[in-house]
This record gives C-alpha cells, sequence and structure tokens, in this order.
C-alpha cells in the first residue's frame, strides 16, 4: 500500500499546518478501513455491504486519530499505527451497531443516517457487528510493522477495552435498572466503560508503538480516561438537547439518570470542564502537549461553539 503518512512525524514544533495534518490522517484511515473491510464482491454481499455502510459512514474518527496522534507524539511514523488505529475504529463501529438495536437504544438515526439495523435489517447487523469486532482482532494479530510484543499488548488492550470490564460492560450497565437513581461515581463508572475504554486503549497503543516509557503510557491513558468522561457528559447534554449539534436520535436517555440529571446541565458542563483540565495535566505529564493536545481540546471546542 502506498504510505500516506509517511513523514509527517518530522514536522517541527509548531511549524506544521494543524488542520492539513488532521485531514491527511483521517484522510489516511478512510482510504486503509475501505481496504481492510470486505469488499463489495464478498458473498454474502448484503453483509459485506452492511459492514463497509457501518464504518465507512461519515464520522470524526476520532479513537483512530488518537492511536495516529499519540503515536505522531512519541515519535513514531503515524503508517506504523495506521492498521492498530483502523481496527480501533472497527471496535468502536461494531459498539454503535449493537447499541442501536431494537434491544438496545432502538435508534433510527446515527451520524445523519439510519441505523445498520434500518438501512439492512437486525439479523444482517448483528453479523456484521461480530465480523467486524473478530476482523479488528485480526488486523492487529497480522500487522508485521509491529513487534511481537506491542501486538501481544495491543491486542491484550483491545479484548478488556471490548469485554467484561469495557464496552460490554458498560452497555450491560446502562441498560439494566434505568429507572434507579444512580450516584456520581455510578455514572461516572458507566461512562467509563460505555465511552472511555475504547479511547484509553487507542491512546496507550500510540503511545506503546512508538516506544514510549510506561508512565507516558500511563499519563496518556489517564488523558484519554478523562477526555472519555467529559464526551460522554457532553452526549448527554446533547440527548438533553442542551447542546444542539447531534446527528443521532435525542432523548433515548431520558429513562435514567445522567450526570445532566443528577447534577443539573450547569453542574454537568462544569463537570466537563473538569475532565478536560484534569486530562490537560496528564499530557503535560506524559510531555505530549503538541497536536494532539490542539486536536482532542479543539473538538470540544467545536461542539460548545454549536451549541
Amino acid at each position: 500500500m502506498p504510505c500516506p503518512l509517511r513523514g509527517t512525524a518530522r514536522y517541527g514544533k509548531g511549524m506544521e499546518d494543524d488542520s492539513a495534518v488532521i485531514e491527511q490522517f483521517r484522510a489516511a484511515v478512510d482510504r486503509r478501513l475501505a481496504d481492510l473491510l470486505p469488499d463489495r464482491t464478498a458473498r454474502p454481499a448484503r453483509l459485506a455491504e452492511a459492514a463497509r455502510y457501518a464504518v465507512l459512514s461519515p464520522g470524526k474518527r476520532f479513537r483512530p486519530m488518537l492511536t495516529l496522534l499519540t503515536a505522531r507524539e512519541f515519535g513514531a511514523e503515524p503508517l506504523t499505527a495506521l492498521d492498530a488505529a483502523c481496527a480501533f475504529e472497527m471496535v468502536h463501529a461494531a459498539s454503535l451497531i449493537l447499541d442501536d438495536l431494537p434491544s438496545m437504544d432502538d435508534a433510527a438515526l446515527r451520524r445523519g443516517r439510519a441505523t445498520t439495523h434500518r438501512e439492512f435489517d437486525e439479523a444482517t447487523a448483528i453479523l456484521a457487528a461480530v465480523g467486524l469486532l473478530n476482523q479488528a482482532f485480526g488486523v492487529i494479530a497480522a500487522d508485521e510493522r509491529l513487534t511481537d510484543a506491542a501486538r501481544a499488548a495491543l491486542l491484550r488492550r483491545l479484548s478488556d477495552s471490548v469485554g467484561f470490564e469495557g464496552l460490554v460492560s458498560g452497555q450491560a450497565l446502562d441498560l439494566n435498572d434505568r429507572d434507579h437513581v444512580r450516584t456520581p461515581d455510578d455514572i461516572d463508572l458507566l461512562n467509563h466503560r460505555k465511552t472511555g475504554v475504547l479511547m484509553v486503549a487507542a491512546a496507550e497503543a500510540g503511545a506503546l508503538i512508538a516506544g514510549a516509557p510506561p508512565a507516558s503510557v500511563d499519563a496518556v491513558g489517564e488523558f484519554a480516561r478523562r477526555l472519555g468522561l467529559a464526551f460522554q457528559i457532553q452526549d448527554d447534554l446533547i440527548d438533553a438537547a442542551v447542546i444542539a449539534e447531534s446527528g443521532k436520535d435525542l432523548g433515548k436517555d431520558a429513562a435514567m439518570t445522567t450526570l445532566v440529571t443528577a447534577l443539573g446541565p450547569q453542574e454537568a458542563a462544569a463537570a466537563v470542564g473538569a475532565h478536560l483540565a484534569a486530562a490537560g495535566a496528564a499530557l503535560s505529564e506524559a510531555g505530549a502537549t503538541g497536536l494532539l493536545a490542539r486536536y482532542a481540546f479543539g473538538l470540544f471546542e467545536a461542539r460548545k461553539a454549536a451549541a
């Protein structure tokens, strides 16, 4: 495959055009995702098309961007992290398919268009999600640009982020006892497992691929953990129609306790700010205060401006 990212890690600090680098990375992720997914000649064609529909729908590609930008921040050639970055996007897309199912949130809209089970059918959507989860592990296992140790570490993090203390657990917590009052600590656990765990794994993956020291890997993980908590609270503000930007169904969390309903919109927004401040402190501790920080925090500023 041609190297769409070669040389970008060598740009001098403060010299690059941030938006150009971000768009270059995002385009590289989209191209590589298209290559890694089953093509339209695969059989059964409907299953392949559902997987491509879910993964290649327009999106920020935030999780793969965390992997690529973190790898770049610690001096790695971004191409080395490209397949791992795409694996995290596959897992994210699979989680959205499952989250939207009639037995889960029963959503009709995702990323501004019909959810996968509405566009195809429920059985095809479920099978596409299972296929994408499997493909994500296979992509990392087959990546010859990674050392054996890096592959093992990434596979372990990916497994943990999906499993019984990860996305699966978060979705179960989200569905169970929605009519019971949850404490802020309960909500933080839910938000971390539903959203933050995959961000943590994606960011730590970039640091691991770059050979960052363990303390920096841990600090980057804390940055992503705080970022995930802030993201989920902001999603709850969006769901409550406090923030205008969406592209998905609103009001799906009306029957459950969120930080917005527990504390009110103003205190929930303040919690977003506190998590972002802690995320910034963790990045400073890791020594990663370049484009990674500007990109991550810029997304929140953009959403706030759209409110």
